[in-house]
């Protein structure tokens, strides 16, 4: 994205994002972020610092693929989280006749009270990068390690030294038919995606058609070689009809048999050997037992061969038939299609009538739920609370977790809901003989479990908290 396409999406999305609060980061991949402003329309902030193609502009997109397709934060992304929950957008500008965007933002923070803080967004290729400033420009942290004056922690923020900064000045990004420079950009980069996987799936489906023919080679190989370690079949039978044949006349020395080879016109006498154990009736017995192995082995084999031939073929027809497809753009059967995700009824179902919480309504018409056991509480948080759900638990004593349903994505809940909601989560702990207990709050996105955590601890990356009276006010449904 050049300088002056960056500057017209600045203005496009500046007086949109004025006064939004800054919500819940979703890592889309190492240098990719979606960041939710909980604009209307299901809109939201991409941005892209990949080298070849750092880009920023609004997405449209709905809440549960993203969260499908978020990975987990890196410590940056959890600083940022835990830093700006809920900060006020103040301004969105961008640095004249540079790449680099400045989102200013206004934190209320529970015990530093404002402050204020500036998350830099820099697009200047290799250089690429995001930055989070103090009230006076200095670096805090930053999403990568960069070198040079005034991108290094804990010095003040000062643009990279740029090579090409009048390089495509006056080329700006066509908007064509599209409502806004954003929608025109997140289209072109789609298909560039698109495009992009279907290559892959290309080189995918060549790679695969190579490695099963390579496979079959392989083993075809090895199966003819065990054809010829078996032998011919009747050169071990005719060695047993031998033996038999000169029972009267043969001659032994040691382990080997001197017979004459009736079988012969001019009856040559001729060497078998054959262990001096043995008597002359059980060679021939173990010759035949050969034969038979070699003759089932030889038609076992000769016919696996043949069935990889067979197999080998149809995949060189295959990789014909893609190489062509290829050629001429038309590979309908050979990528897989994709389906419009349909809604899990029966996953539905079965989280609406989940056994392991309790249920109850409060005085505002919110749903509650509060789980039973520890696995339970893992299910209720992880599988069935939504990302803008809230979640409570007593601050200080193992206990149930509590879910309030929040469909309408509202900021907070009625404080009678959370008083409500709050008095169960401390009935449901190991608090409930107290007379007061402290009981934390948060949405769901900020709560995460530690990998390798028993079943229902979790961490918080942010949180407020009430002190009430455990108590079970409301009646279950």
């Amino acid at each position: 994205m050049n300088e002056p396409t960056l500057q017209i999406i600045i203005n496009e999305i500046s007086p949109i994002l004025r006064d939004t609060k800054f919500g819940k980061i979703f890592p889309l991949g190492n240098l990719r972020f979606v960041i939710d402003f909980r604009l209307n329309e299901g809109n939201y902030l991409f941005l892209s610092l990949e080298p070849f193609a750092p880009r920023i502009y609004l997405i449209k997109e709905r809440l549960r693929d993203l969260e499908k397709q978020s990975l987990n934060p890196n410590p940056f992304i959890q600083m940022l989280r835990k830093r700006l929950s809920n900060a006020i957008v103040q301004n969105v500008s961008k640095d004249e006749n540079e790449r680099i965007v400045r989102l200013k933002l206004l934190s209320n923070d529970e015990f530093e009270g404002l402050k204020n803080f500036t998350l830099v967004i820099q697009l200047t290729g290799r250089s690429s990068n995001l930055f989070l400033l103090d009230e006076r420009d200095f670096i805090l942290d930053s999403l990568r390690e960069n070198q040079g004056d005034g991108q290094i922690i804990a010095t003040r923020y000062a643009p990279p030294v740029q090579d090409n900064k009048t390089q495509n000045k006056d080329e700006v990004f066509p908007k064509g038919d599209f409502a806004t420079f954003s929608e025109a950009l997140s289209h072109y980069y789609q298909q560039i995606e698109a495009e992009k996987e279907r290559q892959n799936q290309i080189k995918s489906a060549e790679a695969k058609l190579r490695q099963e023919i390579s496979k079959r080679e392989k083993l075809q190989k090895k199966l003819q070689q065990d054809l010829e370690n078996h032998g011919k079949a009747e050169h071990w039978k005719r060695l047993g009809d031998l033996l038999l044949a000169n029972l009267a006349n043969a001659v032994r020395i040691d382990d080997t048999v001197l017979v004459t080879d009736y079988f012969d016109e001019n009856a040559p006498t001729v060497e078998i050997e054959a262990a001096e154990h043995l008597s002359l009736t059980e060679a021939a017995e173990k010759f035949f037992k050969r034969y038979t192995k070699a003759r089932n082995a030889r038609l076992a084999l000769e016919q696996r061969i043949e069935q990889l031939r067979t197999e080998i073929a149809e995949f060189e027809t295959k990789k014909s038939e893609l190489e062509k497809a290829v050629a001429e753009q038309n590979l309908d059967g050979f990528l897989p299609e994709k389906s419009e995700e349909k809604p899990n009824k029966q996953k539905e179902k079965k989280d609406d009538f989940f056994k392991g919480a309790r249920r109850y309504i409060s005085s505002d018409g919110w749903e509650i739920l509060v789980g039973k056991a520890s696995k339970d509480n893992d299910h209720l948080t992880f599988r069935i609370a939504k990302s803008l759900d809230f979640w409570l638990h007593a601050a200080d004593y193992g206990g149930s977790h509590v879910v309030v349903k929040n469909p309408n994505r509202a900021e907070q809940m009625p404080p009678k809901t959370l008083l409500e909601a709050a008095q169960l989560a401390a009935q449901f702990s190991q608090g409930k003989q107290q007379p007061k207990a402290a009981v934390n709050y948060t949405q769901k996105k900020f709560v995460n479990k530690p990998k390798g955590a028993v079943a229902g601890l979790v961490s918080l990356s942010s949180f407020k908290t009430i002190l009430v009276e455990p108590k079970e006010s409301l009646e279950r449904v």
